[in-house]
């Protein structure tokens, strides 16, 4: 079984110095980035269906060339066997359908088709949750979103999963899939390994990475619209049928609160702050 995932990176808001170019582009390049943080639960999902189904799993962004970093950091948290880039300026300040057919290209690219393809339920930065659905679209694959819990029949090519009716926590249904087949992880998501097979699994799989990812280049395969055999004027900029009227910065929030620096190695220092905590430990 061929499991892909796919990741991306996103602004880091925390830092304050998100760049934007004069025609209120995000300037990716110019903007520290981190894992998007949804990505996670598609992580978990595809490590689960890999140690209880074996085979490989990759990783696929697209992206600039920081996002290197991105797949390396998912590489460690999956297990990954192998990871693409797809990456070059005719790519850039693509919106959510132009992505989309550029992954999906990069998906029909790979030497061993997918079986599952794995995605966060939405991006930090963009907050549509299109991304996943469309490139489906683009496949004729089969989606199921909102996943809470899967398990996959590899030698009936079906997906039963557990979702979320509308994003309701208190509503669940089970739902089937022929593979290949496209997964939403929903953040409610929780691996769970229950037999020692699997778990001694997830071990030699954990060990087996921490070398991979030393090496992570040797692993890392780059596309450049070229290779993919994509025409510019179907991606990126050019091939984004979405129109950005303005974008406003949101400054970052002053800091209101008042703090006191307490030396930890003064037994009279913390008196106070014991004093302090004592009523809400008491439930007061």
């Amino acid at each position: 079984m061929h499991t892909v995932v796919l990741t991306k990176g996103v602004p880091d808001f925390r830092e304050g110095q998100v760049s934007f170019d004069e025609d209120g582009h995000l300037e990716r390049g110019k903007t520290p980035t981190v894992m998007n943080p949804n990505d996670r639960h598609a992580l978990r999902a595809a490590l689960q269906t890999t140690v209880r189904n074996g085979g490989t799993v990759s990783l696929m962004s697209m992206g600039p060339p920081g996002y290197e970093d991105v797949l390396r950091e998912g590489m460690r948290d999956v297990y990954a066997d192998d990871c693409y880039l797809l990456s070059d300026r005719e790519m850039g300040a693509a919106d959510t359908w132009a992505t989309a057919m550029t992954v999906a290209t990069g998906l029909q690219h790979l030497a061993e088709p997918p079986d599952l393809v794995f995605a966060g339920f939405k991006t930090a930065d963009g907050e549509t949750g299109h991304t996943g659905p469309q490139t489906a679209y683009c496949l004729d694959w089969p989606m199921v979103t909102h996943v809470v819990s899967l398990s996959v029949d590899e030698d009936a090519g079906r997906l039963t999963a557990e979702r979320l009716v509308d994003g309701d926590v208190t509503e669940i249904e089970t739902v089937e899939a022929p593979l290949p087949c496209f997964v939403m992880a929903d953040p409610e998501f929780e691996p769970t390994y229950r037999t020692a097979g699997h778990r001694l699994e997830h071990k030699d799989r954990r060990a087996a990475t921490r070398a991979r990812a030393d090496e992570f280049e040797d692993h890392l395969t780059v596309w450049d619209h070229e290779e993919l055999n994509l025409d510019p004027d179907y991606i990126g900029l050019d091939g984004s049928p979405t129109i950005v009227a303005g974008v406003d910065p949101i400054p970052k929030a002053p800091a209101e609160r008042e703090a006191t620096v307490v030396d930890g190695a003064d037994p009279g220092a913390l008196e106070p702050v014991v004093d302090e905590l004592l009523p809400h430990a008491a439930g007061d």
